[in-house]
């Protein structure tokens, strides 16, 4: 028998017949912002895969105290491409972020989470692969600008497409401006940025990752989607940092600007990142039955797992300020906690485009694209396995038209948090479930939930709001 390369022999001849210089290294940070640091090739070599690179752990957010700093970064081989943003021939390696002492695993490393949150997964024998089709929008612009100083702040964002700029004097302004909420989808001349999305695309396939679609969105001022075909958790959102990379830098290339921002606007749509979810054994769907809109009862109890605990999901799901500016009752925004075959302003969605077994799947539709998606993810199964395990009825489905329902039917349905303080308060008094298999760590939650207040709350709460001179400068 012929014998077969490992990744690591083929990423190693890969470096020699492309002429590769340098060997870029990328991890993810608490928060969820990929972090990297580069090395030439002439430092990498197959040991390169076992003994790892050294890095300081106190300047990457949430993680090390100053006096604990070192760690250390070990690269997975099946995670490289090669970088299209980069000058010098270069490839890129994930890597997963170890103690250097023990080489043991770092539990605050959001990407470990996400691998035990797999493994759990097997461990319970319900089934052998979670996957998700995470759908996330976001906003390209063609200027920003914002400060935020003692004396005063502001932001200010910009479009070509901006139903705002319909007056603009742009020599010549040829109109074609997609009107407040009508951005899903019209033709070129008014979807200006089919050219942009379709060159992110081919970047996204060379890069490995396989697309469904590409499209205008609702809101006016370059509001985009692009989909990716489901993937394995920890591949998925893998897949997704790639994606938001990607995406970011092709319009960088072409002098835009992108932001994942949930709520960059007011007034028009949001971005969210609404996330398919199905369970698998053995190459067989689970969540395909009988029962509503085709699902299982495997499939209903993962909702119920899912509606229990949304209140302290979204606080991973939804983490941050900006994204409760999006979850607003009365809107379009999916806040009522309840599941529809059809409903998309249910936070949970049962898509019924297909009959067949293997696209039977959950669209949780409350979460948006700021999240980190190995932690988003991860919690998303433990609350829909607490659902499978102790057999959650999600109740009766919400299949009305939420605004033909009366105040009297509406006050039965629970919402969303209505800010990122109730979903972290919520996720105090609520994580049990992610407990299970040490998937998350009591570290890791309260770590989480100290860092998003002292970090991004009680700022907040601190700023004075450009808004409010409106509201209150004359009393």
């Amino acid at each position: 028998m012929a014998k077969i390369d490992s990744p690591v022999e083929n990423i190693l001849k890969y470096i020699k017949a492309n002429n590769i210089k340098f060997v870029d290294l990328k991890f993810m940070d608490f928060p969820g912002q990929w972090q990297h640091f580069t090395v030439p090739v002439t430092q990498f070599n197959e040991d390169s895969f076992e003994d790892g690179f050294g890095f300081d752990g106190s300047s990457i957010r949430g993680w090390k105290a100053i006096n604990e700093s070192d760690m250390l970064i070990i690269p997975d081989a099946s995670t490289m491409f090669l970088d299209p943003f980069v000058t010098v021939p270069t490839i890129s390696l994930i890597c997963d972020v170890y103690e250097p002492a023990t080489k043991e695993k770092y539990t605050r490393c959001p990407r470990n989470i996400a691998q035990k949150a797999s493994a759990h997964l097997v461990s319970t024998g319900i089934a052998d692969t979670v996957y998700y089709g995470p759908e996330a929008e976001f906003f390209i612009f063609d200027d920003v600008r914002f400060d935020s100083k003692p004396n005063g702040s502001f932001y200010s964002v910009d479009s070509i497409e901006g139903k705002w700029n319909s007056g603009r004097d742009e020599n010549p302004n040829l109109g074609y401006k997609p009107r407040y909420k009508e951005g899903y989808f019209p033709v070129p001349p008014t979807d200006a940025l089919m050219d942009l999305r379709n060159e992110m695309v081919v970047n996204l396939m060379n890069c490995g990752i396989d697309v469904e679609a590409q499209h205008h969105e609702v809101a006016s001022g370059g509001q985009c989607e692009i989909d990716l075909r489901f993937q394995p958790l920890v591949k998925a959102a893998d897949q997704l940092l790639l994606f938001k990379y990607i995406v970011k830098n092709t319009a960088k290339k072409n002098n835009k600007t992108v932001t994942y921002m949930p709520k960059p606007i007011f007034g028009d749509n949001g971005s969210g990142m609404h996330v398919h979810t199905s369970l698998w054994k053995k190459g067989k769907p689970l969540f395909a039955g009988s029962g509503y809109a085709g699902l299982s009862e495997m499939g209903l109890y993962f909702i119920g797992g899912l509606l229990k605990h949304a209140a302290s999901l979204l606080a991973f799901t939804n983490p941050t300020t900006n994204s409760y500016k999006r979850l607003v009752p009365g809107f379009e925004a999916p806040v009522n906690l309840a599941y529809s075959q059809r409903n998309r302003s249910a936070s949970i969605r049962i898509p019924m485009y297909s009959a067949s077994p293997k696209a039977k799947r959950v669209e949780f539709r409350c979460p948006d694209p700021s999240s980190n998606p190995y932690l988003a993810f991860s919690a998303m199964l433990m609350a829909g396995l607490d659902g499978v395990i102790n057999r959650i009825d999600p109740g009766d489905p919400l299949d009305k038209d939420i605004y033909d329902m009366s105040p009297e039917e509406l006050k039965n349905v629970p919402s969303t948090p209505g800010s990122l303080g109730e979903a972290l308060k919520a996720l105090s008094e609520d994580h049990e479930y992610l407990l299970k298999g040490d998937v998350f760590t009591t570290d890791v939650i309260e770590t989480w939930i100290k860092y998003k207040t002292d970090k991004e709350i009680k700022p907040m709460a601190l700023q004075p709001h450009p808004y409010e001179f409106t509201l209150y400068y004359d009393v």
